[in-house]
């Protein structure tokens, strides 16, 4: 390619551009925007392209496609001009495409048109499908329309869209110029629909519940508030799907779920968003028994239908999901990775002075069970990589969960870890309104005591809850987590497309 036929995008590919470069080649994208529009070309009033293929399906059965005209349509994000006849690349959801642009064959007009197009304009192509002397299959282009001008520079190829908050804040930008980033987001989808399928094949019955609530609960953690005008009322953002789901276990549904958004006003890691999604599931006739089958199951199914194997790798570590999930009372991991037994200590200051000894910080206002919980976080948690199923927690700390009979206070509720994180949490579900409003009053009494992620009493909960409801057995999953897992993602923010960022100044 000769220096005079060398565009400035093809120099915007190898070298970096300064600030001072971008601000100039942006105004010539405007320059050349007017001089469409004067022309009567303006790209923004053309409503429609007859789009027939995809570059996947050319690359893949070129036999079929050899010689057939195709109308593909996408990015442009590379140019070769070499005189009369040029070679682009073009960009579509499922891949890349060459284009062969030959200036007999389009016109002279359209092909200096097309000189003066730029990385970054979207444009619809019609022409055959053939293979170059060097064997790539590509599309010799009879007609070619510009459909979208793009007027801001695309980061150039080699150095690409590096820095990792900018690629969270523009993931438009990240999802141009890093297509590896679209298989994470396809996977998502899959893993949703896998989920969905497994679901009402239970013959469970999807629903949707509300988001805005008077009164946030089933969970501990702090609500986001805001204010509806019209009713002069203060609202606050869900915490959980979990009231009004039972609410209609009560109602007579008997097997209910909702894959939802929450909103906890809580600190972000990379583990955690303030906005993130849960999928909720309630069986009534069942206990937490019923929801360890259920997880594995589904877990199972998703990881195959997605990854078609249950072998993970995860970071430095390979995650096996096919033997039974192993199984440990919160007492016996503590036991197991501390040294510290719970079932010999029967006192609040006994469990007070233990944990002093193992330099575990508590409050005034924990329990024997919040301190359990507490030594359950400093040594049991990072152990837990492969799939652990933690059984049995205290009273204390599940508020809407039914006791254990024969250790009344401990509950029937299990949390599934894997990679040390927890996935699930579920429930054989508390249907008992008199001890429910006893650990509402407590939840109250906490709250008063400074905790802000304690509940407030929902009475319209206690009112569904006297009417009865059967014994039910629920359970959440961390869909945002779960992705991370069957993805190998070591941020949730590489999940989300648009994860939660401050405003820039």
């Amino acid at each position: 390619m000769s220096d005079e036929n060398a565009n400035i995008e093809e120099l915007i590919q190898t070298a970096p551009l300064s600030a001072e470069e971008l601000s100039e080649q942006e105004g010539i994208r405007r320059e050349k925007l007017k001089e469409l529009q004067a022309a009567g070309k303006d790209p923004f009033v053309i409503t429609t392209f007859e789009q027939d293929t995809h570059s996947i399906q050319i690359l893949d059965d070129f036999d079929k496609f050899e010689g057939k005209t195709v109308a593909v349509a996408g990015r442009i994000m590379s140019k070769r001009i070499m005189g009369k006849a040029s070679f682009v690349h073009i960009a579509d959801r499922d891949g890349q495409i060459q284009v062969y642009i030959k200036q007999a064959d389009i016109g002279d007009e359209a092909y200096t048109d097309f000189k003066k197009m730029d990385i970054g304009d979207i444009v619809g192509v019609k022409g055959e499908v053939f293979k170059t002397q060097k064997g790539e299959t590509s599309v010799k282009v009879r007609e070619l329309t510009l459909l979208s001008k793009s007027l801001r520079v695309l980061p150039e190829k080699f150095h690409g869209l590096k820095d990792q908050e900018l690629r969270y804040r523009q993931r438009y930008v990240d999802l141009i110029v890093n297509p590896e980033v679209k298989d994470v987001f396809l996977k998502r989808s899959a893993i949703i629909k896998s989920i969905r399928q497994f679901m009402d094949s239970r013959d469970f019955i999807e629903v949707e519940t509300p988001i805005l609530q008077t009164v946030p609960g089933g969970a501990s953690a702090r609500p986001f508030k805001t204010h509806h005008n019209t009713l002069d009322l203060g609202m606050s953002l869900r915490i959980a799907l979990e009231l009004p789901l039972k609410k209609l276990i009560v109602g007579g549904f008997e097997r209910v779920y909702e894959i939802g958004r929450n909103f906890r006003n809580e600190g972000m890691s990379i583990r955690h968003n303030p906005e993130f999604t849960m999928l909720e599931l309630y069986q009534a006739y069942t206990d937490y028994h019923g929801m360890v089958e259920l997880i594995e199951a589904l877990i199972r199914k998703a990881a195959m239908d997605v990854n078609g194997t249950l072998k993970l790798q995860y970071g430095e570590h390979d995650i096996d999901l096919e033997p039974p999930f192993a199984r440990l009372t919160m007492v016996a991991a503590v036991k197991k990775y501390s040294g510290v037994d719970f079932d010999q200590i029967e006192t609040l200051e006994e469990a007070r002075a233990v944990a002093k000894e193992h330099h575990i910080e508590f409050e005034q206002r924990h329990a024997k069970g919040d301190i359990l919980n507490l030594f359950f976080d400093e040594f049991a948690e990072k152990n837990l990589i492969q799939p652990t199923f933690i059984m049995d927690y205290p009273v204390e700390i599940s508020f809407l969960t039914k006791r254990k009979p024969d250790k009344p206070e401990y509950t029937e509720r299990f949390e599934l870890f894997i990679t040390a994180r927890e996935f699930a949490n579920a429930y054989s579900e508390l249907n008992d309104p008199i001890d429910q409003r006893q650990r509402f009053e407590h939840q109250a009494s906490m709250k008063a005591q400074g905790d802000t992620e304690a509940s407030d009493i929902d009475e319209d909960f206690m009112a569904a809850m006297e009417y009865g409801m059967a014994p039910t057995g629920g359970l959440g999953l961390g869909i945002d987590r779960f992705v991370m897992l069957l993805t190998n993602s070591s941020s949730i923010r590489d999940v989300l497309l648009f994860p939660t960022m401050k405003p820039l100044d």
